[in-house]
């Protein structure tokens, strides 16, 4: 189905008269969050809707989220409302053909056809989804915050979805598809990335018409501008953080010798695991100590799969997934070294994570990570993305040097505190909100106001 038959067959529901909305000073929003992938322990977003939610809840808001599977894990006081997807890429079944009984309605018929066409259908779907629920409790919310979605579904204005829309975009999936294409290795290959990232085309042409845009950094607000057409008026940074309170220093925590902790999804090439795997194999030449926990999932086949086996590192690198917020904080507490070898960030909240336990930083300076992590030598060090060797020298550097580590991890600490926390987010994205307020009350009362001078 091409982009303009979706947008002629999404259900649009009746233009109704309204009156103007309130502003509303400091009062407390009522909020819709949406978010078609939520879960906090595979991505980024799904960090960003568990944390934002709670401390603009804690602000004294009402949340709610709105998601599908896999569904977000959300803290108190943040409701959760389940859109449920055909859950196409579940575990242990993904790419599955779901059962005759399953399906509903012609949105379930759009996801699956598109799925197998080697589309991904995601972010289509659960827009359209989410425009129909929210059609069905019009007025029940001040505000719609979309969550990248960037579906057709949410088009058309407050009169589409009961409130003005407000979207962050952490950073454009265009940056993903460049550089999965950068990576493939044959045409075919090739030809299945961009039958993949087809949704990108979608993700372009809603970024342009909307109102009022989120995003995370600096580095990524320039890349919305070149990458997705979006007017630089309509982009607003509000900078993420890390759970402070959760990531803090704890000495009764012993350091593990050697120890290098990282996030990663193994195969993902802008993560640039396959750069610190190689790195790893310099260093243990001289330090036979090192080894490296991945926090992820191991691939079993793949370019990372293949450098472990040929560098002789199968004893050396250990991948963890799974496991609670406890565990990861002591995972990183306990290690010398944090490492962030990414290609490219948006924002990059492992490293915030980790400054934020006093755990001392490695980072290439790909993106907005240099936005995070601070100047080299004062709150991290930093090397190019994508050079091993430099990689390598900085984890040598760290590794003997006992004064650095502690100097590097202290500041690391105190740049997090002062700029970087999830009250600090809240409070910028409730701003937002209140502008979103202002702009449709403002429009309404423009309107009023024509429609008085015609009479």
């Amino acid at each position: 189905m091409t982009a303009e038959a979706v947008q002629a067959a999404a259900p649009r529901p009746a233009e109704a008269p309204s009156a103007p909305v309130p502003t509303g000073g400091d009062r407390p929003l009522s909020i819709a969050m949406l978010t078609y992938k939520g879960n906090p322990f595979c991505g980024g977003q799904g960090v960003y809707v568990r944390h934002l939610s709670r401390e603009l809840a804690r602000l004294g808001h009402t949340v709610e989220v709105i998601g599908a599977q896999p569904y977000p894990v959300l803290d108190e006081g943040v409701t959760l409302t389940k859109l449920p997807s055909l859950d196409l890429y579940r575990q242990p079944d993904p790419f599955r053909t779901p059962k005759r009984d399953e399906f509903r309605d012609w949105v379930d018929a759009l996801e699956v056809s598109t799925m197998w066409t080697g589309g991904f259908p995601e972010p289509l779907t659960f827009s359209l989804r989410a425009r129909r629920h929210l059609a069905a409790r019009r007025g029940q919310f001040d505000v719609v915050h979309d969550n990248q979605t960037l579906g057709y579904g949410l088009l058309g204005g407050p009169g589409a979805l009961g409130a003005p829309l407000v979207t962050t975009i952490h950073h454009p999936i265009t940056v993903d598809r460049r550089l999965d294409l950068a990576a493939a290795t044959d045409w075919k290959r090739r030809a299945s990335v961009r039958r993949w990232y087809g949704f990108t085309r979608m993700q372009k042409r809603v970024a342009r018409r909307l109102p009022s845009v989120l995003t995370v950094s600096g580095s990524s607000r320039q890349e919305i501008v070149e990458d997705l057409g979006v007017r630089p008026d309509r982009i607003h940074v509000v900078h993420i953080g890390a759970d402070t309170d959760l990531f803090s220093p704890d000495p009764a925590v012993p350091e593990v010798p050697g120890r290098i902790v990282t996030t990663s999804s193994a195969d993902v090439p802008l993560k640039g695991l396959i750069h610190l795997v190689e790195a790893l194999a310099k260093v243990r030449t001289e330090n036979p100590d090192a080894h490296l926990v991945v926090v992820g999932k191991r691939a079993d086949d793949g370019p990372v799969a293949a450098a472990i086996e040929r560098l002789g590192l199968s004893g050396a690198i250990e991948f963890v997934k799974g496991i609670s917020d406890a565990e990861l904080v002591d995972l990183v507490r306990g290690a010398q070294i944090a490492c962030v070898p990414s290609l490219y960030e948006g924002f990059s909240l492992p490293a915030a994570e980790a400054m934020a336990t006093g755990t001392p930083l490695l980072a290439t300076t790909g993106g907005a990570i240099p936005e995070v992590a601070g100047p080299d030598g004062e709150t991290c060090l930093a090397v190019p993305p994508g050079d091993a060797g430099a990689l390598a020298a900085g984890l040598l550097r760290l590794l003997g040097d006992d004064t650095l580590r502690r100097r590097l991890g202290a500041a690391g600490r105190e740049r997090v505190l002062a700029r970087f926390t999830w009250r600090q987010a809240a409070i910028g994205t409730a701003e937002r909100y209140r502008e979103a307020l202002a702009r449709q009350g403002g429009s309404q009362l423009g309107s009023s106001l024509a429609a008085t001078r015609r009479t």
